[in-house]
């Protein structure tokens, strides 16, 4: 058994996740974890909602309340889309813990120590309306570069270039479209350039990562430049250092705590089972890999500025040092980050109303539906578009005419005859019975290599593909019309029963919910595929803060239900089934058309209302 650490990407809580977002970084990792699981590993899986920074604030003002009340609204409605979604979180938290605040000032304070945080003084963006520090990302101008519009004070999308806010050619704030000024005021930095030998040694030595990924943050290191990890903002983490900490304006940034949230999630989970030391077995072993799942816009955080923390941590840049308490702490194994998914051809954007929320879409179709879409259409290493017509149509034509028909058939055809899964004539075996279940029990070792190596959709369609031949079998021995001969009866429909469970072992991971519907339709007992809950806590340093935690039992018992075939038993009851899978009315493609084109319509109008407001107010 080995462990293996899954570490998602932490949703921004300032407001409901939709499935571009989970397309990202929610369903590929918890395929990935729901296989590890499988095979005997022990999975740490942790995660939660990200919650300082500007951003938190300005839509806190726009809606009237603290920022904290917003941080805790959608840290709530965040979970239960994830819950919902069956996403096996160990841990799913939230970075306004105070376990998270202590995790984040030890790292500051070693990273100092070690000579890999200064002081300095920066120009920052200052909204002259509020007086707050305007985040780099919204601010939005010309490239100095190469001249494209719409770069954004930290980087340009169209030259993929680094910038600095003030270096923006006509810059404006994409808050209320008001000039910014600029302001030198004083600063901590991260000191990248002396942490990039050390960091682009270790991405030269990264396998098998998705092409682009490694080229993008191998691209990152031809010009490195310290970036401040402060700003003059009085929602964050206070700074641990003398003058600094008590100071209500000056924060720990957003992106500089955000990613330590994997190690303190891991702490959390730790201290919570009543281990206080368990999480370092995922940390502080070498041979213990840690798999990062996001979409593309954040691998340059967990390509370089993550690993730049835990290098500075340990002491291993240009400028030596020693290890923290917590470390030495493991770098990555592989940054698993997916393409953008659109919407109907359009980007997603919620502001703009081009958007489907997770809670919209599950409160209409089934989970795993949604599961089995975004897996097999979804932007692992290109990006892709959500349709309505092809939602519908791989769901009815796939998961409800090809794989739920096959199951209702076959547990229908053992209900009919025998009431239970007959035993196997070897008398009656024949090649084409021996062919089929070769075939399944191969089809895991194929599965299992394309999930290993992050190419989940090809894992998937070799599961189909495998549900497809056990149609063609049943169809070749054609089961039904068998009425002399109970044994061979019994033998065909064994062989059925048997393959079915194999493809669903394989499709357990995808589909969690359904898996456990069809373990049960086959005579199964007990949890075949565990699910996570909600659960309420109080803070472990904070007393009376409590939130929502997404957690679960997610070990395999008695029960195993490994990565391979695993023999059915005889004589298990078999009932007539329900359907597992029901087809979706093709009229739905319409309705969801014109409820989109409605949405967009009054989300339009709002944001020209509410920029009209903003102008007047700017004016007076």
């Amino acid at each position: 058994m080995s462990h293996i650490l899954v570490n998602v990407a932490w949703p921004y809580a300032n407001g409901p996740r939709h499935i571009g977002h989970v397309a990202g970084f929610g369903v590929p990792s918890d395929v990935y974890a729901r296989y590890e699981r499988m095979k005997g590993n022990d999975v740490l899986m942790v995660s939660g909602t990200d919650e300082h920074g500007t951003p938190i604030l300005v839509e806190a003002d726009k809606e009237g309340v603290s920022a904290q009340e917003l941080a805790n609204r959608y840290n709530r409605v965040i979970a239960n889309d994830l819950c919902d979604l069956g996403l096996s979180y160990d841990l799913f938290t939230r970075t306004t813990t105070g376990n998270h605040e202590k995790v984040v000032q030890e790292l500051f304070k070693q990273c100092l120590k070690n000579g890999y945080i200064y002081k300095g003084t920066q120009k920052v963006a200052i909204s002259p309306s509020t007086g707050r520090t305007l985040p780099d990302r919204y601010i939005e101008g010309t490239c100095p570069i190469c001249g494209a519009d719409g770069a954004r004070g930290d980087q340009c999308d169209d030259c993929g270039n680094e910038l600095d806010p003030d270096e923006l050619i006509n810059p404006v704030s994409k808050i209320n479209g008001e000039v910014p000024r600029f302001e030198e005021t004083e600063h901590f930095f991260l000191d990248l350039p002396a942490l990039a030998e050390a960091n682009l040694a270790w991405l030269k030595t990264r396998k098998d990562w998705r092409t682009n990924v490694i080229n993008f943050s191998i691209g990152l290191f031809k010009e490195v430049k310290p970036r401040a990890i402060t700003r003059d903002i009085d929602w964050g983490i206070p700074v641990p250092v003398k003058d600094w900490i008590d100071n209500p304006n000056k924060k720990l940034y957003v992106w500089f705590d955000a990613v330590i949230g994997y190690l303190s999630a891991s702490i959390e989970w730790a201290r919570r089972k009543g281990d206080p030391e368990a999480w370092r077995a995922w940390w502080n072993d070498p041979s213990t890999p840690g798999y990062y799942f996001m979409g593309k816009d954040n691998i340059t955080f967990h390509s370089q500025i993550w690993p730049s923390e835990m290098l500075a941590y340990n002491g291993q840049g240009s400028k030596g040092g020693e290890t923290g308490e917590l470390g030495p702490l493991n770098m990555p194994e592989q940054v698993v980050a997916s393409e953008f998914m659109t919407m109907e051809g359009k980007k997603f954007s919620s502001s703009r109303g081009i958007v489907i929320y997770v809670k919209d879409i599950l409160s209409r179709y089934p989970v795993d539906a949604v599961r089995y879409y975004i897996s097999i259409a979804g932007p692992e290493s290109s990006d892709s578009n959500f349709t309505w017509s092809e939602f519908v149509r791989h769901n009815n034509e796939e998961l409800a005419s090809s794989w739920g028909n096959l199951v209702n058939r076959v547990a229908n055809l053992i209900a009919k005859n025998f009431g239970e899964i007959p035993a196997i004539d070897e008398n009656e075996m024949t090649d084409e019975d021996r062919a089929l279940l070769d075939e399944t029990r191969e089809a895991f070792a194929t599965a299992g290599n394309f999930i290993e190596s992050h190419h989940q959709k090809a894992a998937l369609l070799e599961a189909m593909r495998v549900v497809g031949d056990i149609n063609k079998y049943i169809s070749a021995t054609e089961p039904w019309k068998i009425k002399d001969n109970p044994a061979r009866l019994g033998t065909v429909l064994h062989v059925a029963a048997q393959a079915v469970s194999d493809a669903n072992h394989l499709l357990a991971p995808f589909l969690p919910h359904a898996s456990q519907k069809v373990w049960e339709a086959l005579g199964g007992k007990g949890t075949f595929s565990p699910l996570p809950h909600i659960e309420e806590v109080e803070d472990l340093d904070k007393p009376g803060f409590k939130y929502p935690i997404i957690t679960g039992d997610y070990k395999l018992g008695v029960n195993v239900h490994p990565w391979e075939s695993e023999p059915i038993e005889v004589g298990a009851p078999v009932a007539k089934p329900t359907p597992i899978f029901a087809k979706i009315p093709v009229e739905a493609v319409q309705e969801e058309l014109d409820r989109f084109s409605a949405d967009l319509a009054a989300r339009k109008e709002a944001e020209a209302e509410r920029l009209a407001a903003e102008k007047a107010k700017l004016a007076n």
